[in-house]
């Protein structure tokens, strides 16, 4: 009678372990997804910041790049003004030299 007493205080004391443990387990789950969720949104949240910072940066590159060809063709075209510029005031200096010459030479 006493081993079946301890016998039924065993298994019910196994019973009562197996239920505990899987109560454990399933709330040790519970967690694990609930950290799995967050990491989830983590994950997408950089991706979507990253995406928007690759956006944000081809869309300052492409208007540095107009920038820097409307500076070009400005820059070009005060050269091309020089250039046409350049033969008159080598002739109005050559000009002062040569009358600065028939100066010294008069003298």
């Amino acid at each position: 009678m006493i081993v079946a007493i301890i016998g039924v205080v065993l298994g019910l004391t196994a019973i009562g372990l197996f239920i505990w443990l899987k109560n454990d387990q399933k709330m040790s789950n519970d967690l694990h997804e609930a950290e799995l969720h967050h990491t989830h949104q983590g994950m997408n949240a950089m991706m979507n910041d990253f995406n928007n910072y690759q956006v944000e940066t081809d869309r300052k590159i492409a208007e540095l790049e107009k920038q820097l060809e409307i500076k070009n063709k400005s820059q070009d075209k005060k050269m091309e003004k020089h250039l046409k510029e350049l033969p008159f005031i080598i002739g109005k200096v050559v000009g002062q030299i040569e009358f600065a010459q028939d100066t010294i030479n008069r003298k």
